[in-house]
């Protein structure tokens, strides 16, 4: 992996070969990350507290694009090191607060105007968000949840963010698959099944007409849960919003109940959103899955990956 900072003026640095390396994706909550550790030589005149910017490359393709959070110098029994750490794009997003407006009607176009590309971000091709009436933006709301809401509430798409440092606007590519069998270089499987924070009852009200609706996981109730939350949906919402915003916060609880975590000997191998087959003889929970969460990194032991994988139709 090939490390590259950039500054505020267009200036661009190649970084010593790390020692060690982590980078984190994520399905677009929360923010990717990453981390590096390298060499530095005594007589370098670069000033890291001005870069702003970093890219990563790996066997000529780029696998990060993000911002610069910090950058620390030290000398100790190993030498000079210096460690540098940040987030992907969507921190440009979730650092900066929105103006708080009203849309008559809001497009896609309308809201990468206004909240996505003052920021320098672009958006990938292929997303087409449909346009929504009286699209509200509250006060004090960051420009990440502006763009989430739009797109997650109304389009029923996750936003994220890819390696290209793109603002993803469509749905899952399920043209990748990768399957985990006998001959995976696996290092690690765990099962972790999870009651905390798995909703089993929603009530959504409005306050607007007063109404109530009740959305239940019929499952986790049967099983013994019993977590409720009350949400109070702004004025003049429609049944529809409604429903969706309960179902959802149902769904998205629920998704976080079954998780299957595995550490491979390899790196880049698994991308989120990619659908995984695990066919093992030595595992009791085989079968397909999608990538929520990926970690990638370098050290002593060599490189690895550790996917964190879901239902394939887990929510964000």
């Amino acid at each position: 992996m090939t490390a590259y900072m950039t500054d505020a003026a267009g200036g661009s640095w190649v970084l010593p070969a790390p020692l060690a390396w982590r980078m984190e994706y994520t399905a677009g909550v929360p923010c990717d990350s990453f981390w590096l550790r390298c060499g530095w030589d005594t007589d370098n005149s670069v000033r890291p507290g001005e870069w702003t910017g970093f890219w990563a490359g790996h066997q000529g393709e780029r696998v990060f694009t993000g911002v610069v959070d910090e950058c620390e110098a030290s000398v100790n029994a190993s030498g000079r090191l210096l460690e540098v750490s940040g987030r992907g794009m969507a921190a440009l997003l979730l650092d900066n607060e929105a103006l708080g407006e009203d849309y008559q009607s809001a497009t896609q176009a309308d809201i990468l105007r206004d909240h996505v590309t003052p920021y320098g971000i672009v958006a990938a091709p292929g997303g087409r968000l449909p346009p929504v009436s009286r699209f509200s933006v509250a006060a004090g709301s960051s420009e990440w949840s502006v763009v989430y809401d739009f797109a997650r509430y109304y389009g029923g798409v996750s936003p994220r963010f890819d390696r290209q440092g793109r603002l993803v606007l469509s749905g899952w590519d399920d043209g990748r698959e990768r399957v985990v069998d006998a001959a995976a270089p696996v290092i690690s499987m765990v099962r972790r099944d999870r009651r905390y924070g798995v909703l089993s009852q929603v009530l959504v009200r409005d306050r607007w007409s007063g109404r109530t609706e009740r959305v239940e996981n019929a499952a986790f109730l049967k099983a013994g849960g019993r977590a409720r939350r009350v949400i109070t949906m702004p004025a003049r919402s429609s049944y529809k919003a409604m429903r969706y915003s309960g179902r959802f916060q149902l769904e998205r609880s629920a998704s976080e109940q079954e998780r299957v975590e595995i550490t491979l000997g390899e790196a880049f191998c698994i991308w989120p959103g990619d659908l995984v087959s695990v066919e093992r003889k030595d595992w009791d929970w085989n079968g397909r899955y999608r990538a929520a969460q990926v970690t990638v990194g370098m050290d002593a032991g060599g490189y690895w990956s550790r996917v964190e994988l879901a239902r394939p139709d887990f929510v964000v």
